[in-house]
């Protein structure tokens, strides 16, 4: 392996780790405040579905993103309706919402576009694209810091950044400010916080919300910010699970849910690159390359994690003492 190809697993690691990690903060948020969602993976697919359509008409991938984040906060508040107001299973909210998800988009882009469950390939403004940063030209010919910097961390999509610049604000937002303090008090007590004289519904609510802000973000990431922009049926393919794993992974902490998200898109990247490899005279077959970094995110779950505790009062419903 040379260092140029190293530096494409690298490259690639960025761009298959930013829609996990956006999704892998989105639920760290809606997790923290006692409000377990499944449903990553349908907010995903919706507003993929809704940026790709939107960025397609209107020829602005911004609209497109703007009307995604819509669509997600109503679907978000129909979850949050389900599992908040009206003390419902969120584990049964969630998987619903990923069902009603999988067959909406297909159905919408069906009656929009009439490709099959597909919207048309997005060209120009219609997708974000590739930013440069500073000094770029007068770094990249110097040996190994040069590639580095010119061809992994610069380049990305707007999208990108504010995903990895998400991260510490998360971090500072969580542990560093009062509505931080209350939002996990919220998941971990919210019996205490009511007696605060602080509204439990509304803090859930916010958190639903702004996990529904960051999922927007993530499909739209997968739909107007590569190469080939558009949406395709199922093309979220299980990324909000993986989100999920990783956040457990990551014991609900935000840095520690980056570096869980980039190992799975290192171990994703290498399995595009190499496709099929043979050891020892055995070819193996490119779908096990594929397989492979979900085997290894089991593996990683079951045997290095550890016990991991999620907040106590995750996934029960509060009732208000009278």
């Amino acid at each position: 392996m040379t260092y140029m190809d190293i530096m494409l697993i690298l490259e690639s690691t960025i761009r298959i780790a930013t829609p996990l990690l956006l999704a892998c903060l989105a639920g760290l948020y809606s997790e923290r405040a006692g409000v377990f969602d499944i449903g990553l993976e349908g907010k995903m697919l919706l507003s993929a579905c809704i940026a790709a359509a939107f960025a397609y008409y209107t020829g602005n991938a911004w609209a497109g993103l703007g009307m995604a984040i819509i669509a997600t906060l109503i679907m978000s508040g129909i979850h949050g309706l389900a599992a908040i107001t009206f003390r419902g299973n969120q584990l049964i909210s969630g998987v619903a919402i990923n069902f009603l998800a999988a067959g909406m988009t297909v159905m919408l882009a069906n009656a929009w576009f009439g490709q099959g469950g597909r919207t048309p390939q997005l060209q120009g403004d219609a997708r974000f694209s590739r930013l440069q940063l500073p000094f770029v030209d007068q770094i990249k010919g110097i040996d190994y810091i040069g590639p580095f910097y010119s061809r992994v961390l610069s380049g990305h999509s707007i999208l990108t950044y504010a995903a990895f610049v998400a991260v510490p604000l998360t971090w500072w937002l969580l542990y560093r400010t009062r509505f931080g303090l209350r939002l996990r008090a919220v998941g971990e007590n919210p019996a205490a916080v009511d007696t605060a004289g602080i509204s439990v519904v509304k803090l859930r609510y916010a958190a639903v919300g702004i996990c529904a802000v960051l999922c927007a973000m993530a499909g739209a990431q997968l739909a107007t910010a590569v190469p080939a922009a558009g949406f395709v049926k199922d093309m979220t393919a299980n990324r909000g699970y993986i989100a999920l794993a990783a956040l457990i992974f990551a014991k609900w902490r935000p840095w520690q849910a980056m570096w869980a998200c980039l190992l799975f898109g290192v171990l994703q990247a290498a399995a595009i690159r190499y496709q099929s490899v043979d050891i020892m005279g055995f070819r193996i077959p490119g779908q096990f390359m594929d397989a492979l970094p979900y085997i290894l995110t089991v593996i990683i779950l079951a045997g290095f994690v550890g016990k991991a505790i999620g907040p106590r009062a995750g996934g029960i419903p509060y009732v208000k003492e009278r």
